[in-house]
């Protein structure tokens, strides 16, 4: 642990209020808050209470706003599929606002839950945004899960949505995800009323008409959605455990703590800079490349992300691309009381399939 980190970490405990109401001021509020930590009923602390914000709008739309439109926003480079895209910061918010808005015809508004059944691709960045955008609570769950254990996160979290894509790749197998959905909501005693799917060229889903909807078409049709304002204390997604010590409990991060500490984190922790592409590499799989994946352009001047599947050989390691240099793979862990500590060890990220 570095000096100067040593002594952040020293004032964040000594200060907390002026520690991360300093930090706070990098992200963008459409209302200040009214107190920075309220610590009235430990150990349930609740941050920058009476603050409205958007993760999607410091996400993207500030980017575009200060004139940084035509920037990389993601770099997408699939080693399994031969794929490389480039995605600018236009073009994401143009296809964050309209499946914001082809969900928001179907009636997700601020608070409804949606759940992500994806493989790592562009889409799944954009799904997690555009459901951030409607002030909405999404849930990823690991794209080729079990219909069994699906059916479990969607009754717990009770979606009026699901997002998804025909299938994953694991190595040369081309895995179909639709069969698999299809038998978790059978399954399952909640009903979401509808799925928008994303057809990849490898495999096509089956549609079952009116609840199936395709991605693509649906995003086209629609009106771009605006963000919503939420409070900085309102849910801003659902992370579920394994499962494999009980049934498996939902970790529920709000939208205010979540981005200061991340944007604190990947700036003074990781070192990222305004305008770079930033690895990070975890065993933990979403718990860290979801924050990273989806919010990752949360620092002024922006970073940018960029996917790859697994990493290490292990099916369920995430990898997002990085810096181009070997990883360190980082394990960010927050507290109850949303300050960050941070463990951090060496490994190889390698290529490796995407799931």
């Amino acid at each position: 642990m570095t000096n100067a980190y040593q002594q952040a970490y020293e004032t964040s405990l000594k200060d907390p209020e002026g520690f991360w109401g300093e930090a706070a001021q990098a992200i963008h509020w459409y209302k200040s808050w009214d107190k920075v930590l309220d610590d009235s009923k430990k150990p349930f602390y609740r941050w920058f209470v009476g603050a409205e914000t958007n993760t999607c709008y410091n996400a993207v739309d500030r980017h575009v706003k200060d004139g940084r439109g035509p920037q990389a926003a993601i770099i997408y480079d699939s080693p399994v599929t031969n794929t490389a895209r480039t995605i600018s910061y236009d073009e994401l918010l143009d296809q964050v606002s309209r499946l914001a808005g082809a969900m928001a015809a179907l009636g997700v508004t601020k608070g409804d839950r949606v759940l992500l059944y994806m493989p790592m691709i562009p889409e799944a960045v954009v799904g997690m945004l555009a459901v951030a955008r409607l002030g909405a609570i999404h849930s990823v769950v690991f794209g080729g899960f079990a219909p069994s254990e699906l059916a479990v996160r969607i009754n717990d979290a009770q979606p009026k949505l699901i997002l998804s894509a025909s299938c994953g790749i694991e190595g040369s197998k081309v895995l179909p995800y639709k069969p698999m959905l299809d038998e978790a909501i059978a399954m399952s005693e909640h009903k979401p009323s509808h799925t928008i799917m994303y057809q990849r060229p490898q495999a096509k889903a089956e549609m079952t008409a009116p609840r199936d909807l395709d991605w693509v078409e649906a995003a086209a049709k629609a009106q771009p959605a605006d963000c919503v304002p939420v409070k900085a204390t309102d849910p801003l997604y659902i992370l579920y455990t394994s499962g494999t010590t009980g049934q498996p409990k939902g970790v529920v991060r709000d939208n205010g703590g979540h981005m200061v500490a991340l944007m604190w984190s990947m700036k003074y922790v990781y070192n990222i800079k305004p305008g770079e592409v930033f690895w990070a590499a975890s065993d933990v799989g979403w718990v860290v490349g979801h924050s990273y994946i989806c919010y990752g352009p949360l620092l002024n001047g922006s970073t940018t992300g960029g996917l790859r599947g697994q990493a290490g050989g292990h099916p369920r390691r995430r990898c997002l691309l990085a810096h181009d240099q070997p990883v360190q793979d980082h394990l960010a862990v927050h507290r109850a009381d949303g300050l960050p500590r941070h463990q951090a060890r060496r490994s190889q990220c390698r290529a490796a399939e995407e799931v």
